[in-house]
């Protein structure tokens, strides 16, 4: 029932924004190359429809591969960083070096290191992703109840299990939040990938339409990567309130 009410909040101010938008183009009779009005970006969706539909599904791929691998590599970076005191000395400073590099700066060289294909686009939804996966699932593991792990030494639980029986259910909250922060900020990774070298996405084709001064089908297409996120996000969400249950700031 939250969910809905919460997708219905979200489509009554798209409607709002729909009408401020088409108020401000027909009062200040903004030419078609600097605002589009929604009519026009509802035309282009129908004639276009195909190719978007096939650069939107290279993006959404980019999206999830990213997501998958940054928050799979997250996730073993917190445990690494948990389980030893000289490790998590030496990773983290690499991590908090690792953010102070924009990631847009070297978008070029992963392009030049990973090809025009698909990879350098994962790889750089991966970079964005992995800092907040990381950190979210470490703080979380080093902040487990301490009822908890009281109760684990007096049951002789031995350091590894303690890891994945005890801490790592109790970060589980903490993750979710990293993970909700990954889905949000995923598609930036793939879009400006796709703007410094690419043939195919949703980046390229807005790159290409903006070039072309379509600003109607460029839009057609931010429109689109909109609805991607929103869809990724939410889905998110309602997965991780029936995972985790008990996370009272999921509710």
């Amino acid at each position: 029932m939250a969910w809905f009410k919460q997708l219905g909040k979200i489509l009554l101010l798209t409607a709002l924004l729909l009408l401020l938008w088409q108020s401000a183009v027909s009062l200040l009779a903004l030419p078609h190359y600097m605002l589009p009005s929604p009519t026009a970006v509802w035309l282009q969706l129908q004639k276009h429809h195909l190719l978007l539909w096939q650069h939107a599904q290279i993006t959404a791929l980019e999206i999830l591969l990213g997501l998958t691998l940054g928050f799979l590599l997250g996730l073993g970076s917190a445990l690494l960083l948990s389980l030893s005191a000289p490790i998590s000395a030496f990773l983290m400073p690499l991590l908090v070096i690792s953010q102070a590099i924009p990631v847009f700066a070297i978008a070029p060289l992963l392009v030049l290191w990973f090809g025009y294909g698909m990879a350098s686009k994962i790889v750089m939804t991966v970079l964005i992703i992995y800092f907040p996966v990381t950190a979210a699932c470490y703080d979380g593991l080093r902040n487990t109840p301490q009822a908890w792990l009281d109760l684990a030494h007096s049951m002789q639980i031995k350091r590894l299990p303690l890891l994945f029986k005890v801490r790592l259910p109790a970060a589980l909250p903490a993750l979710a939040s990293g993970l909700r922060i990954a889905v949000s900020v995923a598609p930036i990774g793939a879009v400006v990938g796709e703007w410094v070298g690419s043939s195919q996405g949703l980046g390229y084709l807005m790159l290409h339409a903006n070039a072309r001064m379509q600003v109607d089908l460029m839009f057609a297409a931010l429109f689109l990567l909109l609805i991607i996120a929103l869809s990724l996000y939410f889905l998110t969400d309602y997965m991780l309130r029936r995972l985790i249950p008990w996370a009272s700031h999921l509710r």
